[in-house]
């Protein structure tokens, strides 16, 4: 595990912390944030779904910045949250809403969209009459989940809390910081960092392309092949604990003189 050498492309704080926890076992990786979240304005259709939030049997949180920014907004209208189970993709997500005092569950085996709605408590909390769940999100993403609750009778609703931007960096930039480094592993969390690493990359995506790319669902991973990259590993979620798992199944390619 220890010959890896890899460019994480989260935004900034979220690789800041994941490269500690990679030093901490000895792989070494360089930071390119191509994740930039910007809040949305509150809109009086997101805070008519916040006033409404005792309407839905469960609610799904996706991500770090739709926890704080989510809860934000509840803070606002309710004195006292609604008694509903809240879920999530990760424990780090899951953390920010039980400090906030909510019934949180996450899938323990596999971060993803797939082992949430596998959860007991998720499809007890669906299996009543007319079930409706909220997703809080970004813009776009996770439609895996609504497609599946949707082709099983339960109607979902999206509150949108931010977007994802790619900084802006000089031309050549990614490549650059790959030679530069000496990288031999590229790092994504989601399928929107993948389409930003393919923006950035510009012209040198074909040559890019050939380093083993980490990513954190099949959903991603398909989109990462139908791209031209041919070695591409499934985490199973974005998490730390993923990556890490998914490193030491996979032997390092040898560094380039």
């Amino acid at each position: 595990m220890k010959g890896w050498r890899l460019l994480l492309t989260r935004p900034v704080d979220e690789s800041r912390a994941l490269a500690l926890t990679l030093a901490e076992v000895g792989v070494y990786s360089a930071s390119l944030p191509l994740l930039e979240i910007e809040p949305l304005p509150v809109s009086e259709a997101s805070r008519s779904i916040v006033y409404d939030l005792a309407a839905y049997c469960a609610v799904i949180v996706v991500s770090k910045p739709a926890a704080r920014l989510g809860l934000a907004m509840v803070d606002e209208v309710w004195p006292q949250p609604p008694m509903q189970k809240w879920f999530t993709v990760g424990a780090a997500t899951a953390q920010i809403l039980d400090d906030y005092g909510l019934q949180v569950f996450f899938p323990e085996h596999g971060d993803d969209s797939e082992a949430l709605l596998e959860l007991p408590q998720f499809q007890e909390a669906v299996s009543g009459y007319d079930p409706r769940v909220l997703i809080m999100r970004g813009e776009g993403g996770r439609e895996l989940l609504a497609e599946r609750l949707r082709a099983q009778g339960v109607r979902v609703d999206y509150l949108p809390l931010y977007r994802r931007n790619l900084p802006q960096y000089p031309a050549f930039a990614l490549s650059e910081k790959v030679q530069a480094e000496r990288l031999n592993g590229l790092v994504v969390s989601s399928g929107q960092g993948f389409e930003h690493l393919r923006e950035l990359a510009g012209a040198a995506w074909p040559t890019l392309a050939q380093i083993p790319l980490f990513v954190p669902s099949p959903r991603v991973a398909e989109i990462a092949r139908a791209a031209g990259a041919p070695t591409v590993v499934d985490c199973r979620g974005a998490s730390a604990a993923a990556l890490l798992t998914a490193l030491r199944q996979h032997a390092a390619p040898a560094l380039q003189a």
